[in-house]
C-alpha cells in the first residue's frame, strides 16, 4: 500500500515515514501544497495523510482539489487545528479523519489500518443512475451530486443495501432508527418524500416503490 505524506515539517516526515515504511508500506512525501497536490493527482496512491498549515496552497485547499478528481481515495488531516469549526470545516472539504497533533503512532497507524479495511470493502452503492458513495457520504444522480441529510443518506443505503427486498415500516425503524419500541412510522414517509424530492422521483417510479400498509421496496 503506498501512503503520501503532505507535511511541511521534516521531523514529522521523518518519524512517519520511517514508522510506516517499518510496517511495509510504500511512502511518499511532499512538502507544499502544490507539490502534493500534483503528486495526489499524478502518481497512484492508497491513502494521504495531509497537514492543514502547509506553504503555497493550504491542506484544506488541496483536499478540495483533490476530490474534485478522487472522490474515495481516503484523506487524514494531521494539524494541530482541533475547533470544532474547523474539524467539520475539514470534514466537509472531503476528509475522512482528522487526528490532532501531537499524537500517538499507534494510534495513527490504527486509524490508517481501519481505512484501508473500508477502502477495500465495496464503497459504492447504486440505484438505477444514483450512486451512493459510502467512504464520502455523497449521493450522485449520474454526475450531478445530491445533497441528503444523514438520516435520509442512512434510509437510502438500506433500501438499497435490501435492493429486491421489500423493507416494513417496523423494520425500517428498528435497522436505521435504531427504535426497538412502538414509535409512529409516519416518520418514514417524511424522510420517504424528501428522498425523492430530491433526487427527482415520483411515487409512480419503481426505483423506490411504496408497497401500500406494509413499506418500501428500491428495484433498479
Amino acid at each position: 500500500m503506498h501512503i503520501l505524506i503532505i507535511e511541511d515539517e521534516k521531523g514529522i516526515i521523518n518519524f512517519l515515514k520511517q514508522g510506516l515504511e517499518e510496517e511495509g508500506y510504500v511512502i511518499s512525501y511532499a512538502t507544499n501544497g502544490e507539490e502534493g497536490l500534483e503528486k495526489a493527482l499524478k502518481t497512484p496512491v492508497d491513502l494521504i495523510l495531509l497537514d492543514w498549515m502547509i506553504p503555497k496552497m493550504s491542506g484544506l485547499d488541496v483536499c478540495k482539489a483533490i476530490r474534485v478528481e478522487n472522490k474515495t481515495i481516503p484523506i487524514l488531516f494531521l494539524t494541530a487545528k482541533d475547533t470544532l469549526q474547523e474539524t467539520i470545516e475539514g470534514l466537509k472539504a472531503g476528509a475522512n479523519d482528522y487526528i490532532k497533533k501531537p499524537f500517538s503512532f499507534e494510534e495513527l497507524l490504527e486509524r490508517i489500518k481501519i481505512h484501508f479495511r473500508t477502502k477495500n470493502e465495496a464503497t459504492i452503492l447504486t440505484l438505477g443512475n444514483i450512486s451512493l458513495n459510502l467512504s464520502t457520504y455523497q449521493v450522485f444522480i449520474d454526475q450531478n451530486e445530491i445533497i441528503l441529510t444523514q438520516r435520509e443518506f442512512e434510509l437510502l443505503q438500506y433500501l438499497i443495501k435490501n435492493k429486491g427486498t421489500v423493507c416494513t415500516r417496523n423494520k425500517i425503524i428498528e435497522d436505521v432508527w435504531d427504535i426497538h419500541f412502538e414509535y409512529d412510522t409516519g416518520v418514514i414517509d417524511v424522510f420517504i418524500n424528501a428522498i425523492r424530492k430530491k433526487l427527482n422521483l415520483t411515487k409512480e417510479q419503481e426505483l423506490i416503490k411504496t408497497i401500500r400498509g406494509v413499506g418500501y421496496i428500491a428495484n433498479d
